[in-house]
């Protein structure tokens, strides 16, 4: 059945980010300048004790129900744990959300091919994505940025809709926002367990791009496997 609809995955398939969480301490240490400096005194390591204690629970509750809260609520629970009554609206809360998303923003480039490759396809495919990031407004910020923006007829962010890959709600919203049944959709992605196993679950095909040496074990088996982006037209056209 020919293939009407490209979904991709963002980070690590088409924006690249620095290895191994380069950009987190930087990125919350940036954060908590701007606490500091809006009155929260507490120190940079008890502030990241407390922090990675509630960003743990929230990736526990997250794996079971698949839901992804804003990275507000996640500041906001870290700073009631340390004395301050702020909900996840207070501008301190939103404030230092954006202050963590200013630097992990220099962590990331744009994959030299995904341009010509996004141009291409969009003659032919509707375009849709989807991405896992609970700073949704970031994520926007970034496609905007490297051009991106303008290919894709369905952007779905995670921290807008409550829900994560691997979902099946999320592939759902982005098949029914551009109109395209499950079985004439692709998904391209890099994680087997995302973005493989994810969009299998709705009966979308996939196809794996392999950014790294290791990819974790798990059982599942893209419909095609991709080295770099500029294969993908030729693999699109075969199947």
């Amino acid at each position: 059945m020919r293939i009407r609809s490209v979904i991709f995955d963002l980070f690590d398939t088409l924006l690249l980010l620095e290895s191994d969480e380069a950009y987190y301490r930087p990125s919350l240490k940036r954060l908590h300048s701007f606490l500091v400096e809006n009155g929260v005194n507490v120190s940079f390591e008890h502030f990241c004790n407390v922090y990675f204690e509630v960003r743990d629970e929230f990736y526990a509750e997250s794996r079971k129900t698949l839901d992804e809260p804003h990275f507000d609520f996640r500041v906001s629970h870290t700073l009631r744990r340390l004395g301050h009554d702020l909900d996840s609206s207070d501008p301190i809360v939103t404030g230092a959300t954006a202050a963590f998303a200013d630097e992990f923003m220099r962590y990331v480039t744009l994959d030299d091919q995904a341009i010509d490759v996004l141009k291409e396809l969009h003659k032919e495919y509707k375009l849709g994505l989807i991405s896992n990031l609970a700073i949704p407004e970031c994520g926007r910020r970034l496609l905007d940025k490297f051009g991106l923006t303008r290919f894709f007829e369905v952007i779905i962010i995670s921290g807008e809709v409550n829900k994560r890959k691997p979902s099946p709600a999320i592939f759902e919203m982005a098949l029914k926002g551009l109109g395209v049944e499950a079985s004439k959709a692709v998904f391209v992605g890099d994680m087997l367990d995302l973005d493989v196993m994810g969009p299998k679950s709705v009966g979308m095909k996939t196809i794996l791009i392999k950014r790294k040496l290791v990819n974790r074990n798990f059982d599942a088996k893209p419909d095609a496997v991709i080295t770099s982006l500029s294969e993908l037209p030729f693999v699109l056209h075969d199947s």
